[in-house]
This record gives structure tokens, C-alpha cells and sequence, in this order.
């Protein structure tokens, strides 16, 4: 068995690989960039080494440095996890041949499977079903416009050394083909060095559907049945699940069984996924179900396989590449109930999924509110830790198991409804609008679910009335916590600065900031009967909470619009996330009312805070080139005159 095991990744996938290692009795060994130097993954390993820079390029993507560090610490084996350098053949062979133990399939196995199209070849002669389609070394222009003719629009265009997405176009038209072409070539060939193509019948109600397989040294093979991952946004998985809603015994023994006669054409060893697209314009048919592709590796979403098997697959993997066979027979492998995932990812739904950087300062991943008999995460962050703009911006998986796949969907929705991250973005309300989609539900669902119900499934702009109410009034009359002077006092009513008014009904009129936008209320003293509960956090001169996913930073209004503080507060407080580009000030330093004080640069405009009052720059808490948060507090300005 494996003594001690190098992990060459980072993220929640190296936290995940180091949880099972550690309850097999085995040491574990991290590797960090610059960006990583106090990550996750580093703080749960046994030990640490510092691999390069933070671009991948520098660090995670250079095998010799890998290895070297592997020597260096005395490991005996590198486990790749996904990504990165898990399905290079040339990384595995570097491997073996240090001496090592490579924890994955053999170097022949990935090279076999690398290329879409040889894949498909081998596929094709091992008797697995492929998409109709043209895979030969004629890459001619004229050849390939006549084969796609002859498949008949629409026909999907794809770099034989794609992935990701990239290197993929659809073609409605032959009028459109030669410029779709050229694209794709270009992007194959400035991601993958490699500008050769292959060609496929564009499946008009395309499902996802993959198959879990694992083989060992000793000539087994099982599967471990099949997930649906047709929910995906840009060919990238969103939510996954298992099994796959609507298949039946029948279908599922014929793509089971095509999936393992895949894996044995290559003798294969370990963990793999052979990945299928499915017409499903008349249902689940095992005759409209094709081989797409082979992954050579553990993947993202293998946890829902995990839960409705029992199997802890990166254990087995351990084993295997140990030399151990397969630790149960295929005849000892059955489903129990159904299961999901959804990835976290740092990104903001509502901006067209940019990715959202920076330090997490609260993180609140459903906590209290779930079992963990029936759910699970895997998380790659906690508070206080920072999603890097270097990697993929993955902050956890948030996987539920029930008896059914209705079961199975609500335990997500309702945990997933109740993540809280703050200040980084997420798509954790996209991912609750989902779940909770009339058509999701009804597992009606292809690749193009996304795309059609966009509308639908992009967060609010404004958190609900109920939710502004209670978060209103835990700010106005509830202690807040303090990390540095314990709990502050309530609010008095008759001492409600500027910004509020006491009417003589007990409503206060409001005017609050959610997430830097202004808002005006009436608010009722007492809460109403009929209002949702929320979990909402009072820190410090601010109340966030989550409303569906969707996290919000409540604070008094102390913003004229200008940026300019009100006469009663003083503080300086970013209006929105940005780059500070000049700070004209220094701690200490008297001020006058209206001059500048800093400029922020955001939404590619510049916004100039000026002091409210004539006073003395205290608490400045920023510098030139740095970046901010919406609601960050930049600094504050003391009346000069003040007791």
C-alpha cells in the first residue's frame, strides 16, 4: 500500500483526495503556488512544497517540479486529481519512470483516449455506438464542407484535441460553415497547439449521460451506472445527478455495458468516465445513445456516484494503483435512492457569470441546517481565505442524497437557498432558481436548459421586501458583533441618525443600502405574521444575510450619491467594488468639507470621495492600485472640533 501520497492539484479536489488518505493511514503532501502559499489544501496536508509562481503555467503545470518535490519529500506516489496534468500521458510516464506511482490509468490508456478523434476509431471498431459524423485525415476545406453536407445541418464542429468547451461551434448553414471552421481552428490551436477537427450530427434534444467505469491491473472491469449531467452552462457542468432521470433497466444495461467494453479496448486501469450524448427527443433509447469521448480521470461531479453506490472511488484508486484488484465484483454493485450536485463557483450570475475574486470574509456553506447522513461538501476555501484570479474559481461541490430524485432535489434547493458568502459573488441563486425550475423538476432537460431560461434563472436585483424588513430591523435595533469590541449596543429610536424619521404609527422610514444600492422603506416595528425567516449576521455597522442564495450587505445610507459620507457618521465607505487609483490624503492629515480625499475607478468611470466635514483622516485603510468591496470602509473623518 502507499505510505505517503503527493496530491498534484489544489482546491477542494486535493482537501477531498487528503480526506480519504488520511483515513487509510496514509501521509499526504501538498503542492502550492505563491497565490496558494496559505490555502486550504496546504493547511490539511502533512506536509507543504512551494512549486512556483501563481500562474499554472509556473507552478501546477510543471511536472518536473512535481516530481521533484515528491522526491524531495519522500513520497511514493502522485495522484493527479482532475485538471491540470491528470490526463497528461508524457506527466504519467515522468512518473513511473522516477520510480513512482502514478495513481491513474496507464500512459498508453490516456494517449489512446486523447485525441477525439482516434478515440472514436477505436470506439467505433470495439462495437460502441458513435455519433454520426467524419473523423478522417483529410482536413481540407472543401472535404470538410462536403462532409458536412453529407451529415446534414446543423453539424457541430470540434477540435479533436478539445475540452472545456473549446474548440467547439455549431453550424445551422453551409452559407456559415467556412467561417465557423476558421474560428474553431483558431481557438484549437491557441488552446491545444493542435488545429485538427472532426465533425458531428448536431443532436437536436441532447442529453449528458456518463458512465462511472473502473478497471484494475488484473484484466477487471466494472461500472458503476450512470449520471446526468446535461445541465451545463457554455459546455461547462452546473448540476449533476444520479442516476439519470428517466432510464430505464433496458437502456441502462446497453450503455453500461458499451461503456465497459470502451474501457477494456484500451486496458484500462483506475478511475475513468466514458461520456455519452443522448437524443432524447423520443426519451432514453438505447440506439440513440452515442459514444462522445473518454475522461481519463477521477471527475468534478464523482461524489453523486459515491453516494448512491457506497463506494469511496478514491479509495479504490489508491488500491488499484497499489496493485490490489478491484475491491467488489460488478454483481455486488447496485443503486440505493438518487443523488445530486451543484458547483459552487466564485462568479456573479447577475454580470454575465464574471468571476468574482478576492478574500471571503464570511462563508456560511448551509450550515446547522442540513444532515449529514443525507448531504455533503466538498469545499476547496473557508473564511477568511482567498478565491485567486489564477484557477478555476470553484469554491465548493454541495452534493444531497434521497430516497428519490424529488427527495434528492429539495434537500439541495433548501441548503444551497441558505449559503452565504460574503463579500465574493456566487451562483448560488442561480443554482436555487434551477433547482427549483417547473421544467428541471420535471426532468425536462437537455444541454440547452441554460439558454433557454435565462430570464428565469438569473438572480433578482433586489433582495425581497421581506428580507429588506427583518435585515432593517436587526441593523436599526439588535446588537452587532464586533470582532474587536465584543457586542455593540441597540440603536435607541429617538437617536436614529441621519437617513431615518420616526413617524407616530411605530414605522420608521428607511433609507438603507443593499449591496451599495439605495433603498427607502416604511418599517414596521414589529415584525409581521406573516413574514419568511432569514438567517441574517449583524457585524459590525452592517447586517448581511442570504435571500435564496443570493448573499446582501445591508447598511445605513450614508451616501448622498456621491460618494460624499453624511455630516453625522464620517465614514467613507466604498459605493461599489473597485481599484482605488489615487489617494490624496495620509493618515492624520486635516481635511476641509468637500475635498477629495481618494478616486475609485469602477465600471470603467472614476468616482471621486470627498470629505463630508472639515476634520482629520483617521483608519485609512487603502493605497493606491489596491482593489475593494462594494460597502468596504476606505476611512474616516473626524470633525476637528469633535470632544
Amino acid at each position: 500500500m502507499i505510505a505517503k501520497l503527493l496530491i498534484a492539484n489544489r482546491g477542494e479536489i486535493a482537501c477531498r483526495i487528503m480526506r480519504t488518505a488520511r483515513a487509510m493511514g496514509i501521509a499526504t503532501v501538498a503542492v502550492y503556488s505563491d497565490a496558494d502559499a496559505k490555502a486550504l489544501h496546504v493547511r490539511q496536508s502533512d506536509e507543504a512544497v512551494h512549486i512556483g509562481p501563481s500562474p499554472a503555467a509556473e507552478s501546477y503545470l510543471v511536472g518536473a517540479k512535481i516530481i521533484a518535490a515528491a522526491q524531495a519529500t519522500g513520497a511514493d506516489a502522485i495522484h493527479p486529481g482532475y485538471g491540470f496534468l491528470s490526463e497528461n500521458a508524457d506527466f504519467a510516464q515522468a512518473v513511473i519512470d522516477a520510480g513512482l506511482t502514478w495513481v491513474g490509468p496507464k500512459p498508453s490508456s490516456i494517449r489512446a483516449m486523447g485525441l477525439k478523434d482516434a478515440a472514436k476509431q477505436l470506439m467505433r471498431s470495439a462495437g460502441v455506438p458513435v455519433t454520426p459524423g467524419y473523423d478522417g485525415l483529410d482536413q481540407s476545406v472543401e472535404r470538410l464542407t462536403a462532409e458536412a453536407e453529407a451529415i446534414g445541418y446543423p453539424v457541430l464542429i470540434k477540435a479533436v484535441a478539445g475540452g472545456g468547451g473549446k474548440g467547439m461551434r455549431k453550424v445551422d448553414a453551409s452559407a456559415d460553415f467556412a467561417a465557423a471552421l476558421e474560428s474553431c481552428r483558431r481557438e484549437a490551436k491557441a488552446s491545444f497547439g493542435n488545429t485538427q477537427v472532426l465533425l458531428e450530427k448536431w443532436i437536436t434534444s441532447p442529453r449528458h449521460i456518463e458512465v462511472q467505469v473502473f478497471g484494475d491491473a488484473h484484466g477487471n472491469v466494472v461500472h458503476l451506472f450512470e449520471r446526468d449531467c446535461s445541465l451545463q452552462r457554455r459546455h461547462q457542468k452546473v448540476i449533476e445527478e444520479a442516476p439519470a432521470p428517466g432510464m430505464d433497466a433496458e437502456t441502462r444495461e446497453a450503455i453500461c455495458a458499451a461503456a465497459v467494453r470502451a474501457a477494456k479496448a484500451v486496458d484500462y486501469e483506475g478511475a475513468g468516465t466514458i461520456e455519452f450524448i443522448a437524443d432524447a427527443s423520443e426519451g432514453l433509447r438505447a440506439d440513440r445513445i452515442f459514444f462522445m469521448e473518454m475522461n481519463t480521470r477521477l471527475q468534478v461531479e464523482h461524489p453523486v456516484t459515491e453516494e448512491i453506490t457506497g463506494v469511496d472511488l478514491v479509495e479504490w484508486q489508491l488500491r488499484v494503483a497499489s496493485g490490489e484488484p478491484i475491491p467488489l465484483k460488478q454483481e455486488d454493485l447496485a443503486i440505493n435512492g438518487h443523488a445530486i450536485e451543484a458547483r459552487l463557483y466564485a462568479e456573479d450570475p447577475a454580470k454575465g457569470f464574471l468571476p468574482s475574486t478576492g478574500k471571503i470574509e464570511l462563508m456560511l456553506l448551509g450550515d446547522g441546517y442540513y444532515d449529514e447522513s443525507d448531504h455533503r461538501i466538498d469545499r476547496g476555501v473557508e473564511p477568511k481565505d482567498t478565491v485567486q484570479p489564477f484557477y478555476d474559481p470553484m469554491i465548493a461541490k454541495v452534493i444531497a442524497w434521497g430516497e428519490d430524485r424529488e427527495e434528492a432535489i429539495s434537500r439541495l434547493s433548501g441548503t444551497v437557498s441558505r449559503i452565504l458568502v460574503w463579500p465574493v459573488k456566487t451562483n448560488a441563486p442561480f443554482i436555487v432558481r434551477a433547482l427549483d425550475h417547473e421544467a428541471f423538476r420535471k426532468a425536462d432537460v437537455t444541454t440547452g436548459f441554460i439558454e433557454h431560461h435565462t430570464d428565469a434563472l438569473v438572480p433578482a436585483d433586489q433582495p425581497s421586501q421581506d428580507f429588506m424588513r427583518q435585515a432593517t430591523r436587526k441593523l436599526l435595533l439588535e446588537p452587532a458583533i464586533d470582532a474587536t469590541e465584543g457586542a455593540t449596543k441597540p440603536i435607541q429610536l429617538w437617536s436614529i441618525p441621519y437617513g431615518f424619521r420616526l413617524n407616530a404609527d411605530e414605522k420608521i422610514a428607511v433609507a438603507v443600502r443593499a449591496n451599495g444600492a439605495r433603498q427607502e422603506l416604511e418599517l414596521e416595528i414589529q415584525p409581521r405574521a406573516d413574514e419568511n425567516w432569514f438567517e441574517l449576521l449583524h457585524v459590525q455597522d452592517r447586517v448581511i444575510g442570504v435571500d435564496a442564495g443570493q448573499t446582501w450587505c445591508i447598511t445605513r445610507d450614508r451616501h448622498d450619491g456621491t460618494g460624499q459620507a453624511s455630516a453625522a457618521d464620517g465614514a467613507i465607505i466604498a459605493p461599489m467594488p473597485g481599484k482605488v487609483i489615487a489617494v490624496d490624503v495620509a493618515e492624520g492629515q486635516a481635511v476641509t468639507a468637500g475635498q477629495r480625499l481618494m478616486v475609485l475607478e469602477a465600471m470603467k468611470m472614476e468616482h471621486a470621495l470627498t470629505a463630508p466635514f472639515d476634520g482629520v483622516v483617521e483608519g485609512l485603510a487603502v493605497s493606491a492600485g489596491g482593489q475593494v468591496q462594494v460597502e468596504a470602509m476606505l476611512c474616516r473623518v473626524v470633525p476637528a472640533t469633535s470632544e
